[in-house]
């Protein structure tokens, strides 16, 4: 079987988009991190606007491997994007222009000093920013060390945009844009902090320069992007008669939304689909509690139930109109208004992403780092329902659910998939109402603050307690 390509473009069958008329686009954007969030989901974007205005192409790097890029480059960019939902559908992305493995680095270099390049975006997880536990710059980092010590060759995403700044004003050029896009609370705030550490620590006025002339946005993004795998290699070459071993694939549902810093991005994404807006946290907000805490609450809830996907605990009547409820009377109205976010077809658009039956999101890897997600995804639903004087009973359930799960992994020699597992199987043992106030007092995924409050303090054991017995009628009932 022949391989996607330019060259085979043309065998593509009609029904399925394919850029085959579009002429290959400028390069005005540097992606590092090209994995498959990427190509899935900001690329599909940026191929979106190139139908209409093509100096938006993409140059992928790639930090730490050759792979990926080496795939894109042997299939001259082209890709084939899955869409796996109720309707399914396939479409050939044709957004990327150059690949740029990790020994690249005086083109990678160009690239940034070209002024043709107006936006560098980043997907490179939260440990690719080199953060330290408060958020700032962690100057100790063996990469940030590194590039600190005088390199020619940075090895850390900020080495490298701090090098390619440097550039820019060097040749009296207007800064590129960084725009970060994992999603890491305030991301643009702390990149661009980082930036300004970065180049204080090796050139004060560059630091100067940075603080004041480049704009860093937020940004928020969202889509469940499974792996691929053999499966859709297969479903992909049946389609297009092609072989294609850099397709990805995704839940129909994508979000981006990027923060409005006063200055043009170069590409109009906004045309493409994406959400400008000065209230990036107001998004984030929303989507940690309504659907990181129903993501949780299913994870905890549908594991003791004996489910194993989401979709699956989503098929469970009792379960998914507990979630439910809790988001719609709970979680929502404790929810500030954003400007452009409709919150109740939010939830809607939420819990029908989790009914869909062709993506397997599994509840243990959901279910993993409960105790540092927890807090925000849950923990801020209740201090906030508290404060205005109400008893938030089903999200203190799914606290108690935790809980539960928790004495479960114990008490069966589970291995608990946390930063603080050894710490949890310790406290996990005895009673779940003994468990809760030993979380508390140790901070441990419920705040110590718990402890002052005596009616949520009882709610939260009252559920742990009936979770671990399996009297979900008392859980789902919980007033």
């Amino acid at each position: 079987m022949n391989r996607l390509s330019r060259a085979t473009l043309g065998q593509v069958p009609e029904a399925i988009p394919a850029p085959r008329q579009r002429p290959e686009p400028q390069i005005g954007i540097v992606h590092f991190g090209p994995g498959a969030f990427h190509r899935a989901h900001q690329a599909a974007y940026v191929d979106t606007l190139l139908a209409h205005d093509p100096r938006w192409g993409i140059a992928a790097v790639s930090l730490r491997s050759r792979g990926t890029v080496a795939a894109l480059a042997g299939q001259d960019g082209l890709y084939t994007l899955a869409v796996r939902d109720t309707e399914s559908s396939m479409r050939v992305i044709g957004a990327h222009r150059r690949f740029l493995a990790p020994d690249e680095a005086p083109a990678v270099q160009a690239l940034l000093a070209d002024p043709a390049v107006r936006l560098v975006t980043s997907t490179v997880t939260e440990k690719g920013y080199c953060l330290a536990p408060d958020g700032t710059l962690d100057l100790a980092h063996p990469d940030i060390a590194h590039d600190l010590a005088g390199t020619d060759v940075p090895r850390s995403l900020i080495g490298w945009l701090v090098a390619g700044l440097a550039a820019r004003r060097g040749a009296r050029l207007a800064p590129f844009v960084p725009m970060p896009c994992d999603n890491l609370a305030s991301n643009g705030r702390k990149l661009h902090a980082a930036l300004v550490a970065f180049a204080r620590a090796r050139d004060t006025d560059l630091a100067d320069w940075i603080h004041g002339e480049v704009r860093v946005p937020c940004t928020m993004v969202d889509s469940i992007t499974p792996a691929a795998d053999d499966a859709l290699y297969a479903a992909v070459a049946a389609e297009l008669g092609l072989e294609d071993r850099a397709a990805v694939q995704r839940e129909a549902f994508t979000q981006w939304v990027i923060e409005d810093v006063g200055v043009p991005l170069g590409p109009d994404l906004a045309s493409a689909g994406a959400t400008l807006t000065a209230d990036v946290a107001g998004y984030e907000k929303a989507k940690l509690r309504i659907l990181n805490g129903a993501h949780s609450t299913l994870a905890y809830a549908g594991l003791l139930r004996g489910h194993a996907s989401v979709a699956e605990a989503m098929g469970d009547p009792a379960l998914a109109a507990f979630v439910e409820a809790m988001l719609r009377e709970e979680v929502q109205p404790m929810l500030p208004p954003v400007a452009g976010l409709d919150l109740d077809a939010y939830r809607a658009a939420v819990l029908q992403r989790f009914r869909n039956p062709v993506i397997v999101h599994r509840l243990d890897q959901i279910a993993i780092d409960g105790s540092q997600k927890l807090p925000y995804r849950l923990g801020d639903t209740l201090a906030a329902n508290r404060a205005a004087g109400r008893m938030p009973a089903r999200a203190a359930a799914a606290l108690g659910c935790w809980v539960a799960f928790l004495a479960q992994r114990t008490r069966t020699g589970t291995a608990i998939a946390d930063p603080h597992g050894e710490a949890l199987a310790r406290l996990a043992q005895g009673s779940p109402r003994e468990i809760v106030r030993r979380l508390a007092e140790a901070g441990i995924g419920l705040p110590p603050a718990l402890l002052e409050d005596a009616p949520l303090l009882a709610a939260v054991e009252a559920s742990a307690q009936a979770a671990a017995d399996g009297n979900w009628p008392q859980v789902f009932t919980a007033e």
